[in-house]
């Protein structure tokens, strides 16, 4: 399946994360914090809401800190990614 984001938004592929504790304690995926990490895969022509469209910031390829909970989760291709608003993204790893 291939989805291509609409204005404003955003296709990350998040980072995984370790699921095994310093001290060797395996975590289950249900105790484990969300990403906070991860690579454009998607973008959107950028936002076009008062007719003016406005350039995205972000690439496909770039690394990007966003907020924890921003955006929603999906399945693509048996791998989890999340769809965001551009403006969840807080940076780009440089």
């Amino acid at each position: 399946m291939k989805i291509r984001p609409l204005y404003d938004r955003v296709i990350i592929l998040p980072e995984g994360e370790e699921n095994v504790t310093s001290s060797g304690i395996v975590l289950p995926s249900t105790a484990q914090e969300r990403p906070e990490k991860g690579t454009v895969v998607a973008v959107g022509d950028g936002d076009d809401f008062d007719g003016n469209r406005k350039e995205m910031k972000v690439k496909v390829g770039d690394k990007v800190i966003f907020n924890k909970y921003a955006g929603v989760e999906l399945k693509i291709e048996d791998k989890t990614h999340i769809i965001m608003r551009e403006i969840d993204i807080i940076g780009v790893e440089e």
